[in-house]
């Protein structure tokens, strides 16, 4: 057996997001903004009595989909990315990933030019960065690697990536030894 903390386990090969699962109150809505403005995929929708749930592609595998339900009122509010908000505890935003700063600047143009308001980008030095809200208040950013940490072993020493002064007790282990000492237990709600 392997030892998951000591970090002798390899662990899954993660291959990216398979899907985040978010709400919509207006599914027409969400498709004409996700496939219409951003040009992500419709590439599955589910329909029962009870919800649509629909998938938009942002990369082979990857996907974000919506739940809309029936006859359950959903009340949306905005709320700008990095900002708390006490109705949104466990989520912030979401961000897609882009290959470079002209494709940034093309989603840029194109979400300006549908009407849709946007920042400037934002350097975060090792990506960059552009916000909006979709339809339903949802805090969306896109980014490009400018040092894409993907990929690769990870340098907990390198303080281009690992930018954080006084780091959790979980990334000092990480920086000491390359596995921490304890994980959390869970439980189902």
């Amino acid at each position: 057996m392997t030892d998951m903390i000591h970090g002798t386990d390899e662990g899954p090969r993660w291959r990216g997001i398979n899907h985040l699962a978010l709400v919509t109150a207006d599914m027409d809505a969400t498709v004409r903004f996700y496939h219409g403005v951003l040009g992500a995929r419709l590439v599955a929708t589910i329909g029962t009595p009870q919800f649509r749930h629909y998938f938009f592609e942002f990369g082979p595998e990857s996907t974000v989909a919506f739940f809309e339900y029936t006859g359950i009122p959903v009340e949306s509010f905005a709320k700008p990315a990095g900002v708390p908000d006490r109705r949104a505890p466990q989520f912030d935003h979401l961000s897609f990933n882009l290959p470079d700063e002209d494709a940034l600047m093309a989603l840029r143009d194109r979400l300006k030019s549908a009407g849709c308001e946007i920042t400037d980008v934002v350097d975060h030095d090792f990506i960059r960065s552009v916000y909006f809200t979709d339809p339903n208040g949802i805090a969306l950013e896109a980014s490009c690697w400018m040092l894409d940490a993907t990929g690769r072993p990870a340098d907990y020493g390198d303080e281009r990536l690992f930018a954080d002064p006084d780091p959790v007790p979980a990334v000092r282990e990480l920086r000491q030894s390359g596995a921490v000492a304890a994980t959390p237990r869970t439980r189902l709600a």
